[in-house]
């Protein structure tokens, strides 16, 4: 997976505290939707700090599961996690998996595919690794649209003048696109979805320091503010993120997902 200095997660447990969890969420929705029968054969492509390979072993009883993601840092957070007992998890680029044609049963990419600089490549060796009859899925963020759970770091900041980096292929991130991307890589009976997930955060507190952590497309914005905009910042998502009456903030995050046959 090529990625610039700026969107490498590195860090297994700041992008546990800053998206694991929200990853965990909409992974399992992702997991209902995609459907594959229990006993098979798993590959997790960009399996960061096994945050979703940890939902695969326990909502989809697979018979084995391989995570691959191009981080050390991430691939030795991921092998502390319980479900290390039953997946392997090593280094490995998404552009270039390094294992044979027709391996597994079944293959995905969570929260990976906008950062790749070849989407299309991504998607086209998923199709090669996987079992003819096999299903491999996708599902990102919908970046474009604000979906992603740090949308209100991003929406503020711009509403400063301020420019946020993005993830170079962030378009694909759209429900057409990755459509437009599967039926190209030459999966069959290809569907999308739109997965919506609540978002919430105890009070403000919790939200600014969960979107805080030194990992993620927005750490390198974050650190070259000056004390004036980071308190501006804090100051206008104070304004904007309204807490309930228990005091905390919730609000939706919204991925969209492709899925096919090979």
């Amino acid at each position: 997976m090529s990625q610039t200095p700026a969107m490498q997660f590195n860090d297994g447990a700041a992008y546990e505290r800053l998206m694991g969890r929200w990853s965990r969420k909409v992974g399992a929705d992702f997991l209902s939707w995609i459907d594959v029968p229990p006993g098979q054969s798993w590959l997790d492509v960009g399996c960061g700090n096994g945050a979703f390979t940890e939902e695969i072993v326990a909502r989809a009883a697979p018979s084995a599961v391989t995570g691959v993601d191009p981080s050390p840092g991430q691939i030795a957070y991921a092998k502390t996690r319980a479900c290390a007992a039953l997946a392997q998890f090593d280094i490995g680029d998404a552009q270039q998996l390094p294992f044979k044609d027709d391996l597994f049963d079944a293959g995905v990419m969570a929260l990976v595919i906008a950062f790749l600089a070849d989407p299309l490549k991504g998607a086209k060796e998923l199709k090669r690794v996987v079992k003819p009859g096999g299903t491999a899925a996708t599902y990102m963020w919908d970046l474009p649209g604000g979906g992603v759970p740090t949308s209100p770091f991003y929406k503020t900041l711009k509403g400063m003048g301020l420019d946020v980096p993005h993830p170079q292929s962030a378009e694909v991130s759209r429900r057409e696109a990755l459509e437009a991307v599967w039926r190209e890589a030459g999966f069959r009976q290809v569907e999308t979805t739109p997965l919506t997930i609540t978002v919430r955060f105890t009070d403000f507190d919790d939200f600014w320091e969960s979107s805080n952590q030194p990992v993620g497309p927005q750490a390198e914005r974050l650190r070259n503010l000056s004390d004036a905009q980071r308190q501006e910042l804090q100051k206008r998502l104070k304004e904007t993120l309204l807490p309930g009456p228990d005091g905390s903030i919730s609000y939706q995050a919204v991925a969209n997902a492709v899925k096919g046959k090979v």
